[in-house]
């Protein structure tokens, strides 16, 4: 799976129509092998985009939980937290 895909369910504020555009893209980019798709797959890969961009909003809507809805802000602080504790000694001078 991609890395820069984020999870996008059970947040609030709930995933943006950009968020979701952005997850889309970067799965499309991953299962085509291509981060720019030649002018010829440039439609192919717009409608690609599209359509899994919908399927990431249909299957968002349809999912439940009882899990407590996190904090985006707070999520964020933890991943930047685990990120300086991963990278402190590869940092080189």
């Amino acid at each position: 799976m991609c890395r820069n895909i984020k999870t996008l369910f059970n947040f609030e504020p709930p995933a943006t129509d950009a968020e979701r555009r952005a997850a889309a893209e970067q799965f499309v980019r991953k299962v085509s092998g291509s981060t720019r798709p030649s002018q010829a797959n440039a439609p192919a890969f717009e409608q690609a985009i599209e359509e899994v961009a919908a399927s990431v909003h249909t299957l968002l809507g349809s999912l439940t939980t009882t899990a407590p809805t996190k904090n985006r802000e707070q999520e964020r602080l933890k991943a930047q937290a685990r990120a300086a504790k991963r990278f402190a000694g590869s940092v080189t001078g």
